[in-house]
């Protein structure tokens, strides 16, 4: 297992006042221990669909024949989706340098995740973009998805436009669910007509839940990555959750503290990974968690943090404002990593500690630091640490914090897995659309 995981700093017996009580630590134990076993069961006995994912082959080999026609002659690939259909794919797509500051894509091609619905950006994108070049993934499990329909659209109305009318089946792509009938899909009624291969999205697996199907492992096959392997990583959380003793298992002890900060009025939630890549993994984890646990009533907000850079905009709240936050500090192994800092530099701009330094061991230290900066003004703080980075590591973070979150869903007594509050927007938005 490649992640390791410490939450002793969020005890009171650790840090004082502003920690949990042992009480409350202990009775959260004993409920997500209950809810380890209900999930453990429906491992067994295959009802939930997301846990077979880790171990499943069969669709690796359609993914990776698909996304090699996709690259095939293009430049840019414009993925439209939203929510869960995108952010999965792009907490993976930063391991290709994807949206990194400074950092083009590892293999040259250009992929744009459209996934905020903005007319003046998805315009000027649809205009600038050379058309023969460019390939379009649509992607909606319900296929009703109203902005990437809209999207889709224009799509095809641009490929139009550039004489490419007949050749829209080698221009763009889809996933969505399967016709059930007595349901029309609108995504597959509007793209089937020009021939458009479409893969299936898993009936069973929501949108938020999805990075480990074709909706996240598709686009991370055009940017090269090794989809096997993110499965794989996968895989090892679901071997940690299957040890006779769960307590050990790092989605256990996150539900745990989680679980205890809500009950003791803790009800904010603040991810902060130190590392450019983890960015896009904190956005995907705040629709995970809010869209999971928000109900009935009960739930924490999540809040995504960079560092070292939000250190600089946020330490001040964390750490003289209420204490109403549990804080998860993710840090990667980085230390003798970067540029060299020569002795001479550092000594002129009076810093002689930076010289024969890397640019890495400050970042470590910087982690190291925050952590200890919590832990001495009384905020809990649990720490997650990686090794490394790659496509196996990531797997099997994402499945720990899928985990996570069921388990607190069936701990607190709510379903994790529907969103009964979010559709009510969205008719509105059709009905407001339609009166003009």
């Amino acid at each position: 297992m490649s992640i390791e995981q410490s939450i002793d700093a969020t005890r009171a017996s650790k840090i004082g006042k502003g920690g949990l009580s042992e009480a409350c630590i202990a009775t959260a134990f004993h409920d997500v221990g209950a809810a380890a076993e209900k999930l453990r069961g429906q491992i067994r006995d295959g009802s939930l669909p997301l846990m077979a994912l880790p171990d499943d082959t069969h669709d690796l080999a359609e993914i990776r024949d698909l996304a090699e026609e996709i690259v095939d002659g293009a430049k840019d690939v414009v993925v439209l989706g939203v929510g869960g259909s995108a952010l999965g794919a792009k907490t993976l797509a930063q391991l290709a340098d994807h949206d990194v500051p400074g950092l083009a894509p590892r293999n040259g091609l250009r992929v744009h995740f459209m996934d905020n619905l903005d007319p003046l950006t998805f315009g000027r994108v649809i205009d600038t973009l050379p058309m023969k070049t460019t390939r379009f993934i649509s992607i909606s499990k319900s296929g009703g998805t109203g902005e990437t329909l809209m999207q889709t659209c224009v799509a095809i109305a641009a490929l139009e436009k550039a004489d490419l009318g007949k050749r829209i089946a080698k221009h763009l792509f889809a996933i969505t669910e399967p016709e059930k009938p007595g349901k029309t899909n609108a995504l597959r009624a509007l793209t089937a007509p020009f021939g458009v291969t479409t893969l299936e999205h898993h009936t069973g697996v929501g949108g938020r839940y999805s990075v480990l199907t074709n909706v996240g492992l598709l686009p991370a096959a055009v940017m090269g990555l090794k989809i096997a392997a993110i499965r794989k990583g996968a895989r090892a959380a679901l071997t940690s959750l299957a040890r006779h003793d769960t307590s050990k298992a790092p989605a256990v002890a996150g539900a745990v503290v989680n679980l205890a900060a809500m009950r003791e009025g803790k009800n904010i939630s603040v991810m902060m990974g130190y590392g450019d890549r983890f960015e896009k993994l904190a956005r995907w984890w705040v629709q995970l968690w809010a869209e999971s646990l928000g109900k009935d009533g009960q739930g924490s907000q999540p809040v995504a943090a960079l560092g070292p850079v939000d250190q600089h905009s946020q330490q001040q709240l964390y750490l003289a404002g209420p204490r109403d936050k549990l804080f998860t500090v993710l840090t990667l192994d980085v230390k003798d990593t970067g540029p060299k800092i020569a002795k001479p530099l550092a000594k002129l701009c009076n810093e002689p500690d930076f010289g024969g330094k890397r640019i890495g061991d400050l970042v470590a230290a910087q982690g190291r630091a925050m952590i200890d900066t919590f832990i001495r003004n009384g905020r809990p703080v649990r720490h997650i640490h990686l090794g490394k980075l790659d496509e196996e590591t990531l797997g099997e973070l994402l499945m720990t914090l899928m985990i996570e979150t069921i388990l607190t869903g069936y701990a607190m007594g709510v379903d994790p897995f529907d969103q009964p509050a979010v559709e009510e927007a969205k008719i509105l938005a059709k009905k407001y659309l339609a009166e003009g």
